[in-house]
């Protein structure tokens, strides 16, 4: 474990860790980019070279310690390295959501001051100058990428690459200045202000100091042993605190290479050629990669599909036994041998999987038969929970203890506890310091003695001692008959389904439970494709009689499932409708992390879940969406509601 050795040295700031990395292991690589499809890697000796001439530029412009300094754009190692050279001067990085639009960029912007905004394109340059009039802070803006911008005014517009050139030439006291301001910095300051996604509001700004950040990287890289030897793919945004702590603090702690994909679109085939060997991905990630196999399975020939069906069977009994080292028979391992060559070693390295030693997943919960599926395959993906607030990692699920309906044991550090009301509360030293300027929200989320409460309702599983999450606490609710409603549990069930991207239930306090669902386009299309199926649009596509069978199909066998559990059984949907629109971030029914905002979602959709629970058989939806370009528009259509079969539970008859 590196760092064992390090014992005397003050690692507390990522200045302090760059500097001892480029010493003791200056020529390995500490990036590795995708450029023109070539891989370009950079070891760290450059990297603290490339850190320190920025942070020379920097301070020569006029970056001034505390001051917050904001990054937008997709993950590439000047991007990383701007915000390690903004901590050099004694400044605060601020990453945004690449994708925002400009209004919800210029809250942010403007709630933290920040003087300075380093992005990566014209895009975010245009967002930034779109809204610059109502940032009286703002003093300069920085780009990476000069495509387009050659003829705007460059008076506060500076190229990232001649700041770094000027930094290289600058008068000698700037790097005094630099060098003064990291031998000031102690674990107590802070690392980085990060942005809560915005479920129920604004986001708020999360304070995080070096000491939480640095204590959060090591011991959980002390969990899951990791070294400097591993090898990661940042593709997630980075102003997200997963990507911070995987991407940055672990990357830093440890001394392994962050790999940066060309771009969005080429991500996957990126992953196949990288190969890395620790990997996280929220939910949807891996929903997507399954969604594409079971696409591919679909258009495969029967003798094809026969051989899959036949090795998975094997693998769902065997994989996960074998991955923790429970006995398994002579027969079964044999048999587990022959699907590992013939489907399970092919199909992770489609899937760029191969090399995976640990493999995590969180952010919301997976659905247990996506979980099990890749685990069947020998992928070692296990669950953790977190928070930002907590520098990610409150749970983690140690190897041999992986289950698919816990989220692990206390990570190292952390302190749990289960409040009267079932709420979760946690506490250990990665707890972040305040909420930005809102004295208010620090004081409801963290009391005097440092618990947190999560706002997730759980409990601590008697039998393993593994923390158990139900849903929201303020989601979860009781039907009118008062059995228990948890809505994010009957989602992801339904969400297992390549053929369903999200859904939305809702039945607190009434006598039965609905949907609202949608498609995903990739999926029902390549289906609608195999079957002859015409369709002009999304809105087309989702309200073809055939579709809504296939889906209903769907509903009624995760209600079938749902009667067999004793808790849950009276969250069977009775109605469902297929909305005729992806929900978007842009139209603010999801955050850009693609959590549900759900009492928006009840609010703007109000008078479809008042047909969903009336006798009507249909619905006239007027929508309003936002393009691109950021134009408002409206869409129109006549969605079908849908009676769905249930199950009885006690007493009850089944119905139709």
């Amino acid at each position: 474990m590196t760092g064992a050795s390090d014992s005397g040295m003050r690692l507390d700031s990522f200045p302090r860790l760059l500097r001892r990395n480029a010493t003791r292991f200056g020529s390995s690589p500490s990036y590795r980019e995708k450029e023109f499809g070539i891989w370009q890697t950079e070891t760290w000796a450059e990297t603290h070279a490339r850190v320190r001439d920025l942070a020379v530029g920097l301070a020569a412009m006029g970056l001034a310690r505390g001051e917050h300094a904001a990054i937008i754009g997709t993950n590439r190692p000047d991007l990383y390295r701007a915000m390690v050279a903004i901590q050099s001067v004694g400044a605060i990085p601020v990453p945004l959501y690449q994708d925002s639009v400009a209004e919800e960029m210029a809250y942010v912007l403007d709630h933290c001051g920040a003087t300075f905004v380093i992005a990566e394109d014209q895009e975010q340059v245009d967002k930034v100058l779109e809204v610059a009039d109502r940032l009286p802070a703002l003093r300069k803006i920085l780009y990476l990428d000069p495509r387009g911008l050659r003829k705007y005014d460059h008076t506060n517009l500076h190229p990232l690459r001649e700041v770094m050139e000027a930094g290289r030439r600058a008068d000698p006291r700037f790097a005094a200045m630099v060098d003064e301001a990291i031998e000031a910095a102690t674990g107590s300051d802070t690392c980085v202000m990060l942005y809560t996604s915005g479920t129920t509001g604004r986001p708020k700004g999360v304070v995080l100091t070096n000491d939480n950040i640095i204590f959060a990287a090591r011991a959980s890289s002390e969990f899951d042993r990791l070294t400097r030897d591993e090898v990661v793919l940042a593709y997630l945004p980075m102003a997200w605190v997963g990507d911070f702590i995987f991407s940055m603090g672990q990357a830093y702690w440890c001394g392994f290479c962050v790999c940066c994909p060309e771009s969005p679109e080429t991500m996957q085939s990126d992953m196949r050629e990288i190969g890395p060997t620790y990997f996280f991905a929220p939910p949807r990630v891996f929903e997507q990669m399954l969604t594409s196999v079971m696409i591919r399975m679909e258009d495969a020939g029967p003798v094809k599909r026969w051989l899959f069906d036949r090795c998975m069977a094997v693998a769902r009994r065997v994989g996960p036994r074998l991955l923790d080292g429970r006995p398994v028979a002579l027969i079964d391992r044999i048999a587990y041998a022959i699907g590992d060559v013939l489907i399970y070693g092919p199909l992770k390295n489609v899937l760029g999987l191969s090399r995976v030693r640990v493999g995590y997943t969180a952010g919301e919960a997976i659905g247990p038969e996506i979980f099990e599926f890749y685990r069947s395959l020998g992928i070692n993906l296990k669950q953790l929970y977190g928070q930002t607030e907590a520098s990610v990692f409150i749970t983690q699920q140690p190897d041999g203890e992986v289950r698919a309906d816990t989220v692990g044991v206390a990570s190292p550090g952390v302190e749990i506890r289960i409040g009267e009301n079932g709420e979760v509360y946690y506490r250990s030293p990665g707890v972040f310091r305040e909420y930005f300027r809102s004295p208010e929200a620090t004081a409801a989320a963290k009391d005097a003695e440092g618990w947190v409460a999560t706002g997730d309702a759980g409990f601590i599983d008697r039998e393993s001692g593994h923390l158990r999450i139900i849903d929201r606490a303020k989601d979860v609710g009781r039907l009118a008959d008062g059995s228990l409603f948890a809505p994010k549990y009957v989602e992801n069930k339904l969400k297992f389904y390549p053929n369903i991207l999200e859904a939305v239930v809702f039945g607190a306090g009434r006598d039965h439970c609905v949907a609202i669902i949608n498609i995903d386009l990739a999926a029902v299309g390549n289906w609608a494709e195999r079957n002859n199926i015409a369709y002009a649009s999304y809105q087309e596509l989702s309200q073809h009689p055939k579709v809504l069978d296939m889906i209903q199909a769907h509903v009624e066998a995760v209600n079938e499932s749902l009667a067999g559990d004793e808790m849950l059984s009276g969250c069977q949907i009775h109605r469902f409708l297929v909305l005729h629109k992806e929900l978007d971030a842009d139209d603010g029914e999801l955050t850009r992390t693609r959590k549900v905002r759900r009492r928006i979602i009840e609010q703007k959709y109000a008078p479809l879940i008042a047909a969903l629970y009336s006798d009507a058989a249909s619905v006239l939806a007027e929508t309003e969406v936002t393009y691109e370009d950021g134009r408002k528009g409206v869409i129109r259509g006549e969605l079908a509601i849908r009676n769905a079969r249930h199950w009885p539970r006690r007493g009850e008859r089944a119905a139709a």
